[in-house]
């Protein structure tokens, strides 16, 4: 059977602060993130996504088209309209640099196994 997307998987570390973790889950409650957010997403080739957490730990998991670009696709969602408003929202829930990107903010995960 032929994929025709492609998976990403990434991590990133919330603060550890059970108030502020509470307050960015219900920032990504269903209907709850921006529009804008979702839909420039979508207009870089993000298929869908999910985000699990545990403790403080943050993983997502992002499927895309097939000719996805991942680099590409990174700077050409930071330019989308209210993504650098929703990256310094985010920031205070997140252990990093509210100067960051989002890509700079969740880490690329090394895939080192897949069941046969």
């Amino acid at each position: 059977m032929q994929i025709s997307f492609k998976r990403y998987c990434k991590t990133m570390e919330l603060l550890n602060e059970p108030i502020l973790i509470e307050a960015y889950k219900k920032a990504h409650a269903k209907g709850a993130a921006w529009p804008e957010i979702t839909q420039g997403m979508k207009e870089v080739g993000i298929i869908d996504m999910e985000i699990y957490l545990l403790g403080t730990k943050l993983f997502m998991i992002m499927d895309t088209t097939a000719d996805f670009d991942h680099d590409k696709a990174m700077i050409e969602l930071a330019l989308k309209p209210r993504q650098s408003e929703w990256e310094a929202h985010m920031s205070q829930f997140q252990n990093s640099s509210a100067e960051a990107s989002a890509d700079q903010k969740w880490k690329l995960m090394d895939r080192i196994y897949k069941m046969d």
